[in-house]
């Protein structure tokens, strides 16, 4: 990516993109305006614990999401393969990879960042080797919540727990997904209450099982929505899945994939006995989601979740 304008450079994991990540790549962005540069972020083409030998953490987010987040935040990426440079010292990967690649004027980094081979440069070694090369470093100190600095493992354990408030407080949005809407067996839609079905990639983060106030991002615009997020016990159900009632919306979404954002755990997931049991459950999570009104104008009698069932067309349901 050698470009004669130059750039100036974000250096982390940027899982997640909390706001610890977004403190680093804003401070790049800025930088790089102040210039007349370009801002990058550097990615690696797979988690360093995977090449490392060492168990992976599940992922915050997908890749194709954390591109398009890092795109809006004002700056490129740019991924290198971390097999390639994992042995590389750290005055090599400054000259090959900041310099040789990305003409890097300026880089910008986390407090706790670390690089060269096996981990043994630091922020502190960072500035004194690219100073050698003309080159600025910014670090960006730690960024705390409730008088903790912000992790990304902080916030896979609240996720697991079901705490979204917290969670979303430190990763600075909603925590979400962006999933292929799978198709089912379509009970729901028998029963007029069409959701739609996506999958958990086997290597991303799942939430505590249950029932959440959701946001749903359909083309440009944002339903609110409540997800269940399990197995479906009502039907006996085995796979695991995310499903969407997504209040107010009408259309195909089959193939599509669609974002959802989890605002709030309302409930744990659980076998009821009957169907009507389901509905009137449903009902109090749409109250405590304040949006039962709103359905109860468009005369939707209840929403369901424990049924297999993809929102294609509301047309037929």
């Amino acid at each position: 990516m050698t470009d004669s304008i130059g750039s100036v450079v974000a250096l982390g994991s940027f899982d997640g993109l909390h706001r610890g990540h977004k403190k680093v790549i804003g401070t790049a962005v800025e930088e790089a305006k102040k210039r007349n540069l370009k801002a990058v972020v550097l990615l690696f083409d797979e988690h360093p614990f995977k090449a490392l030998g060492y168990e992976v953490p599940k992922s915050l987010m997908t890749k194709e999401n954390k591109i398009k987040k890092i795109n809006e935040l004002g700056a490129e990426v740019y991924t290198v393969s971390f097999g390639e440079i994992m042995n590389m010292s750290c005055e090599d990967f400054v000259r090959d990879i900041l310099v040789g690649k990305l003409g890097a004027k300026a880089a910008c980094c986390g407090f706790n960042y670390r690089f060269g081979k096996g981990g043994s440069g630091n922020a502190q070694t960072l500035g004194e080797i690219c100073s050698r090369f003309g080159i600025d470093v910014f670090v960006a100190p730690h960024v705390d919540y409730k008088g903790e600095a912000i992790s990304s493992s902080r916030i896979r354990r609240l996720i697991s727990e079901g705490n979204m408030r917290d969670a979303n407080a430190m990763l600075g949005e909603s925590f979400g997904y962006d999933f292929e809407v799978v198709g089912g067996d379509r009970i729901g839609r028998k029963l007029g209450a069409p959701t739609i079905n996506q999958h958990f990639d086997e290597n991303f983060i799942v939430p505590l099982h249950g029932v959440y106030a959701s946001k749903t991002h359909v083309g440009d615009k944002i339903y609110p929505s409540v997800t269940n997020v399990g197995v479906r016990p009502t039907l006996n159900g085995t796979r695991l899945r995310s499903e969407t009632y997504i209040i107010g919306f009408k259309g195909d979404l089959y193939g599509k994939h669609i974002h959802v954002a989890l605002e709030q755990y309302i409930r744990s997931e659980k076998k009821f006995g009957s169907l009507d049991e389901l509905k009137e459950q449903i009902k109090t999570d749409c109250k405590r989601t304040g949006e039962l009104g709103k359905m109860e104008k468009k005369n939707v009698r209840a929403v369901f979740f424990d049924f297999d069932d993809t929102l294609q067309s509301r047309k037929g349901a």
